[in-house]
């Protein structure tokens, strides 16, 4: 595997990549788990040679989050890729993505879905996802991007960036990879304590037995989003939200709609956890 640090250097290693046929692209922040390597093979099925980019990004951390003590494992992440087939890798610097100030950066925003859920909570984090997002598209120009649904909220945000500046690639969703208990693999499960990992799995379990209630005829999904977040709240959770939307657009369902998505963000001690399950009634 190669690994570029410029601009140029990457424009030129893809255009190499071009030749063997479709580029695929897979962006992360590093810290690679089995989940970040499940893309990477999504991407092999799809593409004939694969890139990806390892970058943590500071425009979608808001003031006080983790970005400081993200972990950084370079030398781990790049064996992980090279083991998994990947063809290039792309590892910037902070200035090389941004060379002027931050307040002085030409920003994405991505209307309505980027201040719900999440960007309720987080101000200002899908501008930053969309940005860089953004960003790397117009330096790799691969023809398919691979993003995991762990983040749902984020690949919507995508798709409707890409949908909406008309460019010319598709994207491709991976269903979650999770733990052996459940809990939905994540670079920030490291920050759990030993009390705390044996606490995750709850979430996804909760997920699992409100998909169920949801399935009810009749049931009052506000009701529903309450009793859980009072559940999780009396074992340890500080939940930021569970709720109850529809897959296509994550706004509140109508009575008619049939095809669900359950998200859930929390914290347990310092670290947030966030997880969705679908469901299809």
């Amino acid at each position: 595997m190669q690994v570029v640090q410029s601009p140029q250097a990457l424009r030129e290693a893809v255009a190499q990549l071009r030749q063997k046929g479709k580029v695929a692209f897979v962006p992360t922040m590093g810290n690679l788990h089995d989940g970040h390597l499940q893309l990477i093979s999504a991407a092999l099925e799809q593409a004939d040679a694969v890139v990806a980019s390892i970058f943590v990004n500071p425009m979608q951390f808001g003031q006080g989050e983790d970005f400081e003590k993200y972990p950084r494992t370079h030398q781990q992440d790049i064996d992980k890729l090279t083991a998994a087939g990947c063809d290039l890798l792309f590892l910037p610097e902070v200035k090389t993505i941004y060379p002027v100030p931050m307040e002085q950066h030409t920003k994405v925003e991505v209307p309505g879905i980027s201040n719900i859920l999440c960007g309720e909570s987080r101000p200002g984090h899908f501008v930053g996802v969309a940005t860089i997002v953004c960003k790397l598209f117009n330096l790799v120009m691969p023809d398919l991007a691979v993003f995991g649904e762990k983040d749902f909220q984020q690949l919507m945000v995508i798709r409707l960036m890409v949908r909406d500046l008309c460019m010319p690639l598709d994207i491709v969703g991976v269903p979650i990879v999770r733990e052996v208990d459940g809990l939905a693999m994540s670079s920030r499960n490291g920050y759990l304590n030993q009390a705390q990992r044996a606490s995750a799995s709850m979430l996804y379990k909760q997920l699992q037995h409100l998909a169920e209630q949801v399935k009810q005829p009749g049931v009052d999904f506000s009701r529903l989003e309450q009793q859980f977040t009072d559940e999780m709240n009396n074992n340890g959770f500080e939940t930021d939200y569970i709720a109850i939307r529809r897959q296509q657009d994550l706004q509140h369902p109508q009575s008619s709609d049939n095809q669900l998505v359950i998200l859930a963000a929390a914290k347990l001690g310092n670290t947030r956890l966030i997880d969705n399950l679908l469901v299809n009634i």
